[in-house]
């Protein structure tokens, strides 16, 4: 795993050092210590710009929401095509290319639920940016004319997490088989629609 680049604020590299330790080994097994050195700054500038470790794992989660759900997933599927059904089908062509890729780590926002749990202060603010997740998949499935947008997106949403934990679980062609079963669900939509016309 490369360490930060030695250039940016201390804060920058902070953040970045936790980013690379945190999605790699979840936030319990990660102690500032490692992250200080990782950054290549004293303790003391640690809390001159995090006020603890709870609070630079907020900001991790935030950042993790900037790449990884912004940047990379909606920015992917955007720029791979322009019809919507493809967009919502681009996910997975996305997941396969990151579930193949060495350093695959799963989804943080999962496993920071899963190790705070739901009520944790880490759970729920990991749920909040999961839920942000299906609201892109609502607004592709908007775009798309798809029949109960709101019940769509619970479904594929939950073929995005569960190809994921398949992958993590070793399933490298995880996204291929959620790809298929994501046509079968558009066709049972369309299928939906159909009958509520008539």
């Amino acid at each position: 795993m490369p360490k930060p680049r030695a250039w940016g604020t201390a804060r920058e590299r902070l953040l970045a050092a936790a980013y690379q330790l945190f999605r790699a080994r979840g936030i319990a097994a990660v102690g500032i210590g490692a992250i200080i050195a990782r950054a290549g700054v004293a303790r003391m500038t640690f809390y001159r710009c995090f006020r603890s470790k709870d609070d630079l794992v907020l900001a991790f989660l935030r950042e993790r929401e900037r790449r990884w759900t912004v940047e990379w997933l909606e920015g992917g599927v955007m720029r791979r095509t322009k019809q919507p059904r493809q967009r919502l089908l681009a996910i997975f062509d996305l997941f396969d290319e990151w579930f193949r890729q060495p350093e695959y780590e799963g989804c943080s926002f999962m496993k920071v639920l899963f190790e705070d749990g739901p009520q944790g202060a880490f759970g729920k603010s990991a749920t909040r940016y999961r839920a942000n997740v299906r609201r892109l998949v609502e607004r592709l499935a908007s775009q798309a004319g798809i029949a109960d947008v709101a019940q769509f997106s619970v479904a594929w949403h939950m073929l995005m997490e569960g190809s994921i934990v398949a992958a993590f679980a070793g399933d490298k062609d995880a996204a291929r088989a959620a790809k298929k079963a994501g046509l079968a669900l558009m066709s049972s939509f369309r299928g939906a629609a159909r009958r509520g016309a008539g």
